[in-house]
């Protein structure tokens, strides 16, 4: 089955660019740098940052639904990022890298219908997996060891 992994809307984040830490922490935003080349996932372009990179730390709404799997998180977004990322078919590094990625699977209404964990090298079969079932709409993916918002997958 074809599916697509898309990265947060660049457009979103771009207002925060290049904001003084003040005015960032004024909105609860922390600035980071990379200080490592894993360890550091940009949620616009599905990348790990490079050292050096700065990123933003902020808490982010990734599950908007009204149910009771209304969820946010925080997440780093990079401040060099120019676009979203679209896969198709194929894994983005930031979640191939990882050692455990939790799928979960939801259905129109924003109610979770199953879930997955699973190496990131080896996530396609379980996305394939969840996505063969008529009732999910849409996945989730997150990083299994600190719970953080990877990405969102849908049917392609």
């Amino acid at each position: 089955m074809s599916f697509k992994i898309t990265g947060l809307p660049v457009d979103e984040f771009r207002p925060l660019f290049g904001l003084s830490d003040s005015e960032l922490a004024a909105r609860g935003v922390i600035r980071h740098t990379a200080t490592t080349p894993i360890g550091f996932p940009c949620r616009v372009t599905l990348q790990d940052a490079a050292v050096g990179q700065t990123l933003l730390l902020l808490n982010y709404e990734h599950q908007s639904a009204d149910t009771p799997y209304r969820s946010s998180h925080a997440i780093f977004v990079s401040e060099a990022a120019q676009e979203t990322a679209v896969v198709v078919d194929a894994l983005p590094q930031c979640l191939a890298v990882r050692p455990h990625i939790s799928l979960r699977a939801f259905d129109a209404a924003g109610m979770m219908t199953a879930a997955e964990l699973s190496p990131g090298a080896d996530l396609a079969p379980a996305i394939e997996k969840l996505l063969a079932d008529p009732q999910v709409a849409y996945l989730h993916a997150h990083n299994a060891g600190r719970g953080c918002f990877a990405a969102r997958i849908d049917r392609n």
